[in-house]
């Protein structure tokens, strides 16, 4: 019997070949690194972490706590070693990068039935059952055979990534410790600004160079993910009631509610580097040291990693592919993770988790399994088949995606609800479809 090719070693590949091996499958998994590297990756390593150490809430009033509760119940390897690799970032769960990306590795480097095979591939196996897990990174060459295999246009958005800083260049005399109203205790470090230095910085940020975007590109930026200048010009208090919020905060030196606030979240365990949450950016280098440098706390801050921006890809799920993630036109071939149009970290991982199940079901010849659009995968999986939305663009998983609830009530306890029904539908799925 053949293995089953997945093309990608990023979460949504290893996660794949997690799930095809631990039920007996084998896998060929192909990762082009350290051969060839995207323009953001810099790691050997597999699912090595791009955008953030951030995998986000853990909240189970929160719909990506959700997801990350339904991804436990279903034997998710990339959750498994997160939470083993954490770092304290309040109610979200944060992850040495290295460290995580060096266990998935060596994980399936010595896990039966996968053999890793470190070369690009340019051309998309025929007759073979296959998962493309490339990511919104996708090779040149390969994103041209994948165009020409769907038939369609490929949709892209920039995507702008924070830059990293070094705790020993902080002045941590002019910072103070906290988490917005006390959720997470003191996992992040604040640097507060009064009024007049707010709007020095956002002036500052609107007259910054920056890495040239053409007009027809800006259309494709990704809501959630917007880089900061970008959310600056849209006015001049758009930050303060955005990633500079400084709402639940009280900064103990000067007794109130700053103007604003700007976050510095732990990158590693040993808390020697931080990452300025929010600040996603396209400005040049020298420009971000500049700016970023006016921010009270950061005046000598040494950046270990600037902030800069790269081309995302995914395919046009909703016209291509099958709930099971099967290309209607080629049903041995499957894609996962990020280029489904999903967006997430553990959104491309739950994807990449259903794909290696349907994958290997087809090999022992079974029916593929779909999880109902009122669990949190499932309603993923909903939002890339069925999407109306003209050009089709990702998203995050969020409640708004799950069907509405009967019951007419608001907040906490809706949320709630949101909860208990999808990881009790979880469980009848799980028992439905006889995959664990």
């Amino acid at each position: 019997m053949e293995p089953i090719i997945v093309i990608g070693g990023g979460l949504a590949g290893c996660e794949a070949a997690w799930q095809i091996a631990r039920r007996g499958g084998e896998v060929l998994l192909f990762e082009m690194k350290p051969q060839v590297y995207s323009s953001a990756h810099r790691s050997p390593f597999l699912a090595e972490l791009v955008c953030s150490n951030s995998l986000k809430s853990e909240s189970p009033e929160n719909a990506s706590g959700v997801l990350k509760e339904e991804l436990v119940r279903l034997d998710s390897l990339i959750l498994k070693v997160a939470r083993e690799t954490r770092v304290p970032a309040g109610e979200s769960l944060a992850v040495d990068r290295e460290i995580f990306s060096r266990r998935i590795t060596r994980t399936l480097e010595g896990l039966e039935g996968v053999k890793i095979i470190r070369e690009e591939i340019q051309i998309i196996p025929e007759d073979r059952i296959t998962i493309i897990a490339t990511g919104p990174l996708t090779s040149e060459r390969l994103s041209g055979e994948i165009q020409k295999l769907t038939g369609s246009q490929h949709l892209f958005f920039y995507d702008a990534i924070s830059p990293i800083i070094t705790a020993e260049s902080t002045n941590f005399g002019k910072t103070f410790k906290g988490s917005r109203y006390g959720k997470g205790g003191d996992d992040y470090l604040n640097c507060p600004m009064d009024r007049e230095e707010y709007y020095r910085f956002v002036e500052a940020l609107g007259q910054a160079e920056k890495i040239p975007v053409k007009d027809y590109e800006k259309r494709y930026l990704f809501e959630g993910c917007l880089p900061v200048e970008e959310l600056a010009s849209r006015g001049r208090d758009t930050l303060a009631f955005g990633p500079l919020r400084p709402v639940g905060l009280i900064d103990p030196k000067m007794k109130r509610q700053p103007f604003a606030v700007v976050q510095l979240r732990q990158e590693n365990e040993f808390a020697t580097l931080f990452n300025l949450v929010g600040f996603q950016t396209r400005l040049k280098q020298g420009e971000q040291g500049r700016v970023f440098r006016m921010v009270p706390g950061l005046e000598k801050a040494e950046f270990v990693r600037w902030g800069s921006v790269h081309r995302n890809t995914f395919v046009d799920s909703p016209r291509i592919m099958m709930p099971s993630l099967q290309l209607k036109k080629r049903p041995d071939l499957y894609f996962s993770g990020q280029i489904t149009g999903v967006e997430g970290y553990m959104e491309s991982t739950a994807m990449g988790l259903l794909a290696g199940i349907n994958a290997f079901l087809r090999r022992m010849g079974k029916d593929p399994v779909i999880p109902p659009p009122t669990t949190a995968i499932g309603a993923l999986v909903n939002h890339i088949i069925y999407s109306p939305a003209l050009p089709f663009q990702p998203m995050n998983i969020n409640f708004g995606l799950l069907p509405p609830l009967l019951e007419r009530i608001r907040g906490r306890k809706k949320r709630m609800l949101f909860t208990k029904r999808a990881l009790g539908d979880l469980e009848e799925w799980k028992k439905r479809s006889q995959i664990y």
